[in-house]
């Protein structure tokens, strides 16, 4: 990862920027609506907060014993999982959901208690990803996985000929990467970078969190039914396996699309470590929208398929999306720039399926 500090973008379309700005602050202003949550959102965080901790309730009193009835309430649980992760924490750790920061800071450590570590998240996500979308050895979304080649500018592997099959396996694992082993590195990382003390993170406290919150997670996911139900050690591993997989794979699948998808753009800097365009260009081309129709796919995903929104307002609330797109839109058509989007989200897959294959060939 380079010094975030040492990349700047072209100071070009200014007009675009600031009117796209305007005319979405007189939307909420002409509306008097609040850009933050709604009783839409209120009622959908209960609903995932709801499907997560209510089969696990069920599990530990034992109303839910045999495996027929595990498997549906792991399923449910799984949804739950990447619902939180998809329409309440991500909301909450961009400072969306509440006026108020302690609630959304509360709000945002959901995601410690499903078993991830806000502050990672929001280095990784908030301070690279959407800073420096599809911009290699900057966005950590994109960076080197080994086995996954996402940019054209990372280097080729013969292993890559086949990802475009295997990756849809290894999606899967996201979560359980994070739980295990992901969190710890990258805190290791963004110490040593700087990057945490340039955003003034208090390093201490964090490790703190991370250990305790880890620790929480293992003792009422693993421990707690260990001792009050009769399952055994190896049923309750493969269960929260199961469960993390689940919703890894919906995670990732909802992610993945929006920015590694066929039309996507992969700038470089220049010598002077410069981007061509200015940020709010480049997050249109850098990104896709996707099955804006379907308004249940979009209550699900948190409003993440309208991803061209969410990148240039993360700090409004996904449930404002669709009423707004029309604006960013037709201001992008009014200056001649970009608005990507595929129709349907089975489309979109297919799109980043392809872009797996071409990247899964060997550079000339």
């Amino acid at each position: 990862m380079q010094n975030p500090k040492t990349i700047t973008f072209a100071n070009t379309n200014r007009d675009f920027s600031v009117t796209l700005n305007k005319r979405v602050n007189e939307y909420f202003k002409n509306h008097k609506i609040s850009r933050h949550a709604n009783l839409e959102m209120v009622i959908k965080t209960i609903c995932m907060f709801a499907a997560y901790i209510g089969p696990y309730v069920l599990i530990v009193t034992n109303v839910v014993s045999t495996s027929w009835m595990l498997l549906p309430a792991l399923l449910v649980m799984s949804l739950g999982l990447a619902g939180i992760g998809l329409s309440v924490m991500h909301d909450a750790n961009h400072g969306a959901y509440a006026k108020r920061n302690w609630i959304n800071i509360v709000i945002g450590y959901s995601l410690n208690l499903i078993g991830a570590n806000a502050f990672n998240w929001k280095m990784q996500h908030n301070v690279l990803h959407h800073t420096f979308t599809n911009v290699h050895e900057e966005d950590e979304d994109i960076s080197p996985r080994g086995a996954l080649r996402m940019t054209p500018h990372t280097a080729w592997k013969k292993v890559h000929k086949y990802q475009f099959i295997y990756a849809w396996f290894l999606y899967g694992l996201m979560t359980i990467v994070w739980l295990f082993f992901k969190d710890f590195v990258r805190i290791v990382r963004y110490q040593k970078s700087g990057l945490a003390k340039r955003q003034n993170a208090n390093i201490t406290a964090e490790w703190f969190i991370l250990i305790f919150t880890k620790l929480l997670y293992i003792g009422y996911i693993f421990v707690l039914p260990l001792l009050v139900t009769p399952l055994l050690w190896w049923q309750i591993m493969l269960g929260i396996l199961i469960m993390h997989y689940i919703a890894g794979f919906i995670l990732a699948i909802i992610f993945q699309p929006a920015h590694v998808i066929e039309g996507t753009a992969f700038p470089l800097p220049d010598e002077a470590n410069a981007l061509e365009n200015n940020w709010a260009v480049h997050q249109l081309l850098t990104t896709t929208n996707f099955g804006n129709r379907s308004r249940w796919f979009s209550w699900y995903v948190g409003g993440l398929n309208f991803q061209i929104e969410h990148h240039l307002f993360p700090n409004i609330c996904h449930v404002h999306y669709r009423k707004i797109s029309g604006i960013v839109r037709d201001t992008a058509a009014e200056f001649g720039l970009p608005y990507k989007s595929t129709r349907t989200f089975f489309q979109a897959l297919v799109k980043h399926g392809k872009l797996l294959k071409q990247l899964g060939v060997r550079p000339a």
